[in-house]
């Protein structure tokens, strides 16, 4: 063995080779040393896992990625494991990144095969569940090896309640805490190899900083989440069994590890942790496991690491806590985040529904079945739900109104429908009608209430305080309608509800019941509790357990919940006509107006109709996208609420929906009070999403209003003195002069009187009554010289006139010519509109 280890280092090393043929008698001496201990005392500096280790930091900077993952591989075939274990913590962090998140490892997260194909290719290769990074981890775990893991790093409420000295409720960190010894810093959890090299793989996606905004990366294309769906894929199989460990020897086959730490029963895992199941952590008791279980340890650790993880961000304490509208967010997850668990609960589902019939009847509970069968039926609803439904309802307060929330929207939607990944989905016709769901999954429907009315209930809430004319929002309204209105879905809802309302006190025999959940006793393939029959005691103990014994429950299909959904379709009907507008509006708007307004050329409109929009940057056909999914989507709210057609055109003619100049002056839902006009509800939705605006005017002294982003201050300031001086000064004069009847008269009152405000749209009582007694006589304003524009229009003018060779002087009394010759026109026409007006 020493000379089989000196030949390696000799390979690995090469500087080992070169030094001994300078110093042959003193390597000699290192290897015939045969006792460990005694080569450590007489040369500590050449232990060989701190030249494994030094030498592999030092290929970090010195070798290519592809080179230094060839040299791993070698290292791992070649070293033993009580050599290798030195490195193994060093090798997941520099692969995974530090859990600090300052260091990014191999950046899995942006590893994509199209821009980088070599380096994508080798990691994925090394990272395979069948690949040499996991050889390594199994022949680790051979050995027994115990890895520190702090508990600082776990999510919060797993933190807090190992701090607290309390075991979480979670098998995961059962017989795994321990404490730091006397000077130590902080708790850590003893873990295998294959937990430690787990629980890095799943935290790289939250510790490491977010991706930039400017990184344009496709999440499904990373080799982060294509590894995901390769461990999900191989420990969590659909077809046949989890397949063993690699073998560590070449040709030998090696049984599969067993884990060091008992496993728990399924049905004591998931569900609402009441005070009496609380346990101290100095109690951590031992649970005698059957052997059987052994051959999906690594499955079941899997999926509690990445539920752990990935969604045991919030607890039910926490969740009410966060009701507040003081509450600070504590976990805020990221849109590449959400997809991952989208990907989980994906496979979940036809990790679940590849039970064959006879296994998933409730029958089958009774007979004699292997742990991948038992660990199938438990693993949505003893795992995932109650963490996935206070990770929803988290995302569904807290996300911003904005597209990204498609992400949640989808993630929500894929756990809704189970039947869509049951294998019999690929026998049906492809047809445009929508299947219906069948009878079978009225259980899980039931037994996942709350995920169905709830945060149907929360989406309602968000789509009300969204702008539905943006097409990316239309679609999640349409998403929404659509999945909810498959044939017989609502009715299974509905049915669910009312097994939840069914009063306790009509049945003796359930007045004293307590939803709780069981004791966390028992092994891993201890007996199924017995079947509960009762339909209502499940749905009320599904409902419970995620709410709690005091939660108040608002029925779907309750009166509550149908007057939003009136109000969303108010909101549809009202968008699809915003959508028309704002697309006639911007085919009338000519190409260069806003460059001819800016120059004074023609009206500015400083108040704009409407509100930056993805309508204009998509054109006619974001319309027409944006009018049919609002069209289907209040077509399906229809089928799902059971709505008339009378109900519809009645709340159509209660919204005021016929316009005027194609609803561009339609005022902002009101209604009119004493001091005048008051906003409704719905008004105020519809001016902060830019659903309709009221005309509003600047109606003070135009001498006194704020300073313009077009205009200079100074020069405005110092306009404004030179002005008033001057009004002063010839007060009386240019009284006399507007006073006359003659055309002089008109001439002067068209530049020195201002429009005579009972003509304007005064729509508050409370303006009109403070500009009654308003009277200003004629003023000279010179404000408009102080304008970007006029200075611009004037040194375009003098640059034109000297390519012509026309002087300053010329030019300037052109320019007062045709000023004046404008000025005479428009006083005629002015006169003649009051005449007509007369």
């Amino acid at each position: 063995m020493t000379t089989f280890r000196r030949r390696v280092a000799e390979w690995r090393f090469p500087f080992l080779r070169r030094a001994a043929l300078w110093v042959p008698q003193w390597f000699d001496k290192v290897a015939v040393l045969d006792a460990p201990l005694e080569a450590a005392m007489a040369f500590p500096h050449l232990q060989q896992p701190s030249f494994l280790l030094a030498s592999l930091k030092a290929d970090c900077i010195n070798k290519p990625f592809a080179q230094r993952c060839q040299d791993l591989v070698k290292v791992i075939e070649d070293f033993p494991a009580k050599e290798l274990h030195t490195i193994f913590p060093w090798l997941v962090e520099s692969i995974f990144g530090s859990l600090d998140g300052i260091l990014v490892g191999w950046n899995l997260r942006c590893l994509q095969g199209r821009v980088n194909p070599l380096e994508y290719s080798i990691a994925m290769e090394f990272l395979d569940p069948g690949g040499p990074m996991m050889k390594l981890v199994y022949k680790l775990q051979a050995e027994d090896y115990k890895f520190d893991f702090p508990v600082s790093y776990l999510p919060g409420p797993v933190k807090a309640s190992i701090q607290e000295r309390v075991l979480p409720d979670s098998p995961l960190y059962h017989n795994k805490v321990q404490f730091p010894p006397p000077g130590g810093l902080g708790l850590n959890l003893a873990l295998n190899p294959f937990e430690y090299y787990i629980f890095f793989f799943a935290l790289s996606l939250i510790t490491q900083k977010p991706l930039p905004v400017s990184l344009h990366v496709r999440t499904s294309d990373c080799a982060y989440f294509i590894l995901v769906d390769r461990y999900l894929s191989w420990f969590l199989p659909t077809e046949g069994s989890v397949p063993p460990p690699l073998s560590s020897s070449p040709g030998g086959a090696s049984a599969s590890p067993a884990p060091r730490t008992p496993a728990m029963s399924f049905a004591s895992y998931g569900l609402h942790h009441t005070s009496l199941l609380k346990r101290h952590i100095s109690h951590q008791t031992s649970v005698n496991a059957d052997p059987a279980s052994h051959e999906i340890w690594r499955s079941e650790t899997l999926l509690q690491v990445f539920v752990e993880m990935w969604l045991h961000h919030y607890s039910l304490e926490l969740y009410q806590k966060m009701q507040s509208p003081h509450a600070k967010e504590s976990f805020t997850p990221t849109e590449e985040h959400v997809l991952v668990v989208r990907l989980l609960l994906k496979h979940l589902h036809a990790f679940a529904n590849s039970l064959k019939p006879e296994q998933a009847s409730p029958s089958a509970h009774s007979h004699a079945t292997s742990p991948l069968e038992e660990f199938k039926r438990a693993a949505v609803p003893r795992f995932v739900q109650q963490k996935l439904y206070l990770f929803l309802q988290h995302c569904f307060g807290h996300w911003p109104l904005d597209a990204s929330f498609r992400a949640v929207l989808e993630m929500w939607l894929s756990y809704l429908q189970p039947w869509r990944y049951a294998p019999e989905k690929q026998a049906q016709s492809s047809d445009s009608q929508p299947r219906c769901v069948s009878e079978k999954w009225a259980p899980f429907v039931q037994e996942n209430l709350l995920m169905y009315t709830k945060l149907f209930v929360a989406f309602l809430n968000r789509a009300l305080r969204t702008d539905l004319v943006s097409p990316k929002n239309a679609l999640m309204v349409f998403r929404v309608a659509k999945v909810f209105a498959q044939p017989n879905l609502a009715e299974m809802i509905q049915k669910g509800e009312q097994l939840f309302l069914e009063p306790e006190l009509g049945i003796p025999h359930r007045q004293h019941r307590i939803f709780t959940a069981p004791t966390l006793t028992g092994s891993f393939l201890s007996p199924w509790p017995p079947v509960v029959t009762d339909a209502s005691f499940k749905v009320k103990s599904h409902v419970y357990s995620l709410e709690g014994q005091d939660c108040k429950y608002t029925p779907m299909f309750g009166p509550e919940v149908r007057t939003l959904v009136l109000r969303l379709a108010q909101l549809i009907t009202q968008a699809k006509q915003t959508a028309k507008s704002i697309s006639d509006q911007c085919v009338e708007s000519p190409a260069g107006s806003s460059f001819l307004s800016w120059l004074g050329f023609s009206p500015m409109d400083t108040n704009c109709s409407y509100p930056a929009n993805d309508l204009d940057e998509m054109g006619q056909d974001s319309v027409r996208k944006t009018d049919e999914y609002l069209e289907k989507a209040l077509e399906y709210l229809r089928q799902i609420f059971r709505l008339s057609e009378a109900q519809l055109t009645q709340l159509t003619l209660a919204l005021g929906t016929t316009q005027d100049e194609n609803g561009k002056k339609q005022l902002p839902d009101c209604i009119v009070g004493e001091d005048g006009l008051i906003l409704t509800p719905l008004g105020r939705y519809q001016i902060i999403n830019g659903l309709r605006r009221f005309e509003i005017e600047y109606q003070g002294d135009s001498e006194l209003q704020p300073i313009r982003s077009y205009e200079i201050t100074c020069l405005v300031r110092a306009l404004f003195r030179l002005s008033s001086a001057i009004n002063h000064r010839f007060a009386g004069q240019m009284v006399a002069l507007c006073s006359r009847n003659d055309f002089l008269g008109s001439f002067c009152r068209y530049h020195l009187t201002e429009p005579v405000l009972a003509n304007r749209h005064l729509l508050s009582p409370v303006g009109r009554r403070q500009a009654a007694g308003q009277a200003r006589g004629p003023r000279l304003s010179l404000r408009f010289l102080g304008s970007y524009r006029t200075l611009l229009s004037l040194l375009l003018a003098f640059f034109v006139a000297y390519l012509f060779r026309v002087g300053p002087l010329l030019c300037t009394l052109l320019l007062v010519l045709g000023y004046i010759l404008y000025a005479m026109a428009m006083t005629v026409l002015t006169e003649r509109g009051k005449l007509h007006q007369l």
